[in-house]
């Protein structure tokens, strides 16, 4: 259980304090209620591309890193589709330095053209990088518009296109910021060696003279229920053929997420799963694979994704991955599978809890979802999924006609 405190500030700014004495170490999470799935389909990136631009100098405070690194702090951010987080890790004698730093670039960020400038250049090359120049680097470039043909997880967070991020102006740079970037759409957590009176009198001093705005309203279009298989062939010089098959799944706070992802769990976590135990040490089809879920707050998809060993067709893996869902589907599940998938779903949220950084997200993360609490519901969802509960979301989720296929044969 992770134990928090809770207050609000006049600007809409949602505080939580979870104190932790054992180390003189503190953890700021702020996360900001803006994904890829808020931008315009026509200027996708921009979530990530803040992400960049947030640590690129801020209204009174030209170099954040500078600063924090003085006080040993560490600093970090990641975007999703959901959302956008940062987070700092420092000393807890200098907790003031992270609520100067990030009240700063909350009240405004420098729109130095020379810094988004040099930010557009870096995504462009990140772009380039890990998507288009390694190897499988386009997989969800090319899988999201496949699976998703009306919501706007249709296109990766890095965005749809390299033009997206070139064509970005000072103009749509600071609309997208005074959009999103608000205390009222905000979540702020603190945790470790301080106190709520203490985060109290920061937040009011630090935090509070930031003037709300218009959160946004969101109304994304809703993905219709998928009624036939899909499928893309695409190839590119890669090691081996791979094969990637996706299906939609309820959202991650929803009622029978756990069941699926348990499923998931069975069909491909690690190397007893059943995937790996047929498909790679029985029949030698695929060199690897496994089976995961995207855990998106609206409807997710459940992944399975391997690599052919070498004179193996996809085709053949594909059937093979079939007739196995096929029998998973069909068939009992057995009690000793789903024990020990619950399990080990616990025991890794437990052991992950242990490091106070993964406590502020978590209690960041359900606080945006809708209802902090959850934080401290998961253990017990994971280990109320019933064998008849994940059978019938088994059968539901793994229909041949919810399914989008993709082959991705190597080439030379």
């Amino acid at each position: 259980m992770i134990s928090y405190s809770h207050f609000m500030l006049n600007n809409g700014l949602k505080v939580y304090v979870h104190e932790d004495h054992s180390t003189p170490i503190a953890a700021v999470n702020i996360l900001y209620n803006v994904g890829s799935r808020d931008e315009d389909e026509n200027k996708t990136g921009f979530a990530h591309l803040f992400e960049h631009l947030m640590f690129g100098g801020s209204k009174n405070i030209a170099s954040y890193d500078t600063h924090l690194q003085l006080v040993g702090g560490e600093n970090n951010a990641f975007t999703s589709p959901d959302i956008t987080n940062y987070y700092i890790t420092l000393p807890s004698a200098n907790l003031e330095t992270a609520f100067w730093l990030e009240s700063d670039r909350m009240l405004s960020l420098s729109f130095d053209p020379k810094v988004l400038e040099v930010q557009q250049k870096v995504v462009i090359e990140e772009f380039k990088q890990r998507y288009l120049n390694q190897p499988y680097g386009d997989v969800w470039l090319k899988l999201r518009p496949l699976a998703y043909t009306t919501h706007p997880y249709k296109w990766a967070t890095i965005g749809k296109e390299i033009s997206h991020i070139e064509n970005a102006t000072m103009d749509d740079v600071k609309a997208f910021f005074y959009k999103h970037y608000l205390p009222n759409n905000a979540v702020l957590v603190v945790a470790g060696d301080v106190t709520v009176e203490q985060v109290k009198q920061l937040c009011k001093k630090w935090f509070e003279p930031i003037p709300a705005g218009n959160a946004p309203v969101r109304n994304l279009p809703q993905e219709p229920k998928q009624t036939a298989a899909r499928f893309l062939e695409t190839q590119a010089p890669v090691p081996l053929d791979a094969l990637y098959k996706v299906y939609h799944t309820p959202a991650r706070y929803a009622e029978g997420f756990h069941a699926v992802d348990l499923a998931s769990d069975i069909l491909g976590r690690s190397k007893s799963s059943r995937l790996y135990n047929k498909l790679v040490k029985e029949h030698s089809i695929f060199n690897s694979i496994n089976a995961y879920v995207t855990s998106s707050l609206d409807p997710g998809l459940v992944v399975i994704q391997g690599n052919l060993n070498q004179g193996i067709s996809i085709e053949e893996g594909d059937a093979a991955i079939n007739d196995l869902l096929q029998d998973f589907t069909q068939n009992a599940i057995n009690e000793t599978e789903l024990n020990k998938v619950r399990n080990q779903a616990e025991s890794t949220l437990v052991f992950s809890e242990v490091e106070l950084l993964n406590r502020a997200m978590n209690l960041a993360m359900a606080a945006n979802a809708g209802n902090v609490e959850w934080v401290n519901q998961e253990a017990e969802k994971i280990q109320a999924v019933t064998l008849d509960e994940l059978s019938q979301q088994a059968k539901a989720i793994f229909d041949p006609n919810h399914c989008s296929t993709m082959y991705y044969r190597a080439v030379q």
